[in-house]
């Protein structure tokens, strides 16, 4: 039996520290299956999931603890393999584009909860603008719509706050160009 662990792992960046990760994950009989990384303000921060036979967690999760001493905090959760799942699909991508201030991830968001849509996925930067160095923020979500919930009613409910928090809001399905 495998059991999947989904590990968050943060320290300071450095070459060499999904490596380290890696190396324990094989040497253990695991699997990589999935991960997101990136380096945000001088730190690496990663979320990975695996799976393992059920026998090795335990070794595994205490070989990912010595690796403290090298500077990586690692927090790993265990739950029970599940059966191989048909992959679901992306039913939105919102991009958001506009002068930077504060609130705008929790009014976007806000529409979301209140609509019981799942964040799959966020990524989102502040950047200069081209013409005049001014802080622009930048985010991208991937986004699944509960049955009960269209994609033109969540599309309504985020133009109406996109003139207040001064963005451009483009939504789309996966068949579809940006709107």
């Amino acid at each position: 039996m495998l059991t999947d662990l989904t590990m968050t792992i943060i320290a300071a960046d450095r070459p060499g520290l999904v490596q380290l990760v890696a190396d324990r994950v094989e040497s253990h009989g695991g699997n990589w299956l999935e991960s997101r990384m990136c380096r945000l303000g001088g730190q690496f921060a990663g979320i990975v999931r695996v799976a393992v036979p059920s026998e090795r967690e335990a070794a595994l999760a205490h070989s990912l603890a010595q690796l403290e001493s090298q500077g990586l905090r690692i927090v790993v959760h265990a739950e029970e393999a599940s059966p191989v799942r048909a992959a679901r699909p992306a039913l939105a991508t919102i991009e958001i584009v506009g002068h930077d201030r504060p609130g705008i991830v929790r009014q976007i968001t806000g529409v979301l909860a209140a609509y019981g849509v799942n964040v799959e996925e966020l990524s989102s930067e502040c950047v200069n603008a081209p013409m005049d160095g001014a802080q622009l923020f930048q985010a991208k979500a991937t986004v699944l719509l509960p049955p009960s919930v269209t994609l033109a009613t969540v599309r309504a409910e985020l133009e109406k706050i996109a003139a207040d928090l001064m963005v451009d809001v483009q939504i789309r399905a996966p068949d579809q160009g940006a709107r």
